[in-house]
C-alpha cells in the first residue's frame, strides 16, 4: 500500500504542470479560432441590424472585436487583416456613415497601436493596409443608407441631395473623403511611432545610466584596491630586500624588517576585508534583516575607515621603508566629510608610495591646511622629479578621487628639482 501511494503522488504532482504547459496553446487556438470567425460574426450582426439588431449579436461581436485586437501583439499583420475583413464586411452589409466612421476608428486605432508596439517596417505596412481596405470599401461600397426623401421638406444646402433625397455626408465628396482617411492613419502612425521612439530613448538612457553607474563603482573599487595595496606592498618590497640583504650580518635589523613585514600584511589584510565587507554589505536595512534571519552573523566592518587621523601610520610606514617624511599641518584640524577624509588619505598614501618607489631619495615633506576654499594637501620631494613610464594607476586614481570631489589636481616635476603632488578639495560650509 505505501509503495502504491508513492508511486501515485508523483502521477498527482504532473497534473498541475502537464495543465499548465497545455493551457497556452488550447488559449491561442481558441483566440485564432474566434477571431477566425470574427468577420462571418459581424455580417450576421449588421445584415440581422437593418431590422433591429440583436443584443447577444452585438455582444458576441464586440468580444471578439476584443480577442483580434489582442492578437495584434503577436501576429500583428494577420490580426489587422481579419480586423479589416470584419469591418468590410460590416460595412458591406450597412452602408451607413457611422459604420464607415467606425471602420475608419478601427484601422486608426490598430495602426496606432502597431506604431507604437511594433517596428516600423510592420507599422508602415499596417497603416498601407488599412488605408487600402478603407479606400477600397468606400468606393465599391458607398454610405446611401443616411437618405431622407426630398419631399420631406427639410431645408439642406442643394449640394446635400442626390437622387431626390439628402446624402449621408460620408461621401459628399470622395477626394475629401480619401483626404480623411489618409490623415488620420498618419496622425495616428506617426503619434504611435513617436511613442516607440520616446521608449526606446528611455530605455538607452537607462542602460546608459546603468552603464556608467557599473564603470563608476568598478573605477572606484580599483581605485580603492589599488591605493590600499600599492602602498603597503611596496613597503613589504623593501623591507623584505633589506632584510635578505642583512640577515647575515645584522640579524637584530633582519628581525626589525620582518616584524615590519608582518604588520603592513596585516594591517593590508585588514583593509582588504573592509572593502570587501563593503562590497558584501546590504543596500538596504531589509537586506541586512533578511540575512540576520536566515542565521548569519551580519557583516560589519571591524576598523574605522582611514583618514588623516592615521597620518602617523603612512610616516611610519614610510620610515620603516627609509624616507623620512616632514609633516607640516598648520592651523586648525577639525573633523571632515568621511569621503573627504578618506580622500584625503588615499592622496597621501600614493603620493608616499610614489616618492618610496620611484623618486630615489630618503626625505620628503607633507602639507596639510585647512584653507578658506578647502583642505590642501602637497607632498615634495627632492628625487629624480619624475615617473618612470609605465608605473601603474597611481596619479590617475588620484586625479579621478580629486575629480569626483570637484577639485583641482596638479603632479608633476618641480623646476628645483624632485617631484610635486598637490590637490585642493572643497568642504562643504557645514563640514567646516
Amino acid at each position: 500500500m505505501d509503495i502504491e501511494a508513492g508511486q501515485a503522488a508523483p502521477e498527482q504532482g504532473r497534473g498541475p504542470r502537464v495543465a499548465g504547459r497545455l493551457w497556452p496553446p488550447v488559449r491561442t487556438g481558441l483566440a485564432w479560432s474566434g477571431a477566425v470567425v470574427y468577420p462571418c460574426v459581424t455580417y450576421i450582426t449588421f445584415d440581422h441590424g437593418q431590422q433591429g439588431f440583436d443584443v447577444l449579436m452585438v455582444l458576441a461581436s464586440i468580444a471578439l472585436t476584443a480577442v483580434v485586437a489582442s492578437l495584434l501583439r503577436r501576429r500583428p499583420l494577420p490580426a489587422l487583416a481579419l480586423l479589416l475583413l470584419g469591418t468590410v464586411t460590416a460595412t458591406m452589409e450597412m452602408r451607413r456613415a457611422e459604420v464607415g466612421y467606425l471602420q475608419t476608428l478601427a484601422g486608426v486605432c490598430a495602426v496606432g497601436y502597431l506604431a507604437a508596439a511594433r517596428s516600423r517596417r510592420t507599422s508602415v505596412t499596417a497603416g498601407l493596409m488599412a488605408f487600402t481596405a478603407q479606400v477600397l470599401t468606400l468606393f465599391g461600397f458607398p454610405p446611401d443608407g443616411g437618405c431622407v426623401p426630398a419631399e420631406a421638406g427639410v431645408n439642406v444646402p442643394r449640394e446635400g441631395w442626390a437622387n431626390g433625397c439628402q446624402t449621408s455626408g460620408w461621401v459628399s465628396n470622395d477626394g475629401e473623403t480619401v483626404a480623411f482617411i489618409a490623415v488620420a492613419l498618419i496622425a495616428a502612425w506617426m503619434v504611435g511611432s513617436s511613442s516607440r521612439e520616446r521608449r526606446a530613448h528611455a530605455e538607452a538612457l537607462r542602460s546608459q545610466a546603468t552603464a556608467r553607474a557599473i564603470n563608476a563603482e568598478r573605477l572606484r573599487i580599483a581605485r580603492e584596491l589599488h591605493d590600499m595595496i600599492a602602498h603597503s606592498i611596496g613597503v613589504i618590497a623593501i623591507q623584505a630586500g633589506v632584510g635578505s640583504r642583512v640577515i647575515e650580518t645584522q640579524p637584530a635589523e633582519a628581525r626589525n624588517a620582518l616584524t615590519t613585514i608582518e604588520a603592513t600584511s596585516r594591517e593590508t589584510l585588514a583593509g582588504l576585508r573592509r572593502t570587501l565587507v563593503a562590497l558584501r554589505k546590504p543596500d538596504t536595512e531589509e537586506g541586512a534583516v533578511a540575512e540576520q534571519t536566515t542565521g548569519h552573523e551580519e557583516l560589519a566592518p571591524r576598523e574605522p575607515t582611514p583618514g588623516l587621523a592615521d597620518i602617523d601610520r603612512l610616516v611610519t610606514s614610510a620610515l620603516d621603508a627609509g624616507v623620512r617624511v616632514e609633516v607640516r599641518w598648520p592651523g586648525e584640524r577639525g573633523p571632515l566629510p568621511a569621503d573627504i577624509d578618506l580622500a584625503a588619505f588615499r592622496i597621501l598614501q600614493e603620493a608616499l608610495t610614489n616618492v618610496v618607489r620611484h623618486a630615489g631619495t630618503d626625505t620628503c615633506r607633507v602639507s596639510v591646511e585647512r584653507r578658506a576654499d578647502g583642505l590642501s594637501i602637497e607632498v615634495e620631494d627632492g628625487g629624480r622629479g619624475g615617473l618612470p613610464a609605465g608605473t601603474g594607476f597611481g596619479l590617475a586614481g588620484m586625479r579621478e578621487r580629486v575629480a569626483l570631489l570637484h577639485g583641482r589636481f596638479t603632479a608633476g616635476p618641480r623646476p628645483e628639482g624632485g617631484f610635486r603632488v598637490a590637490a585642493l578639495l572643497p568642504v562643504p560650509e557645514e563640514g567646516r
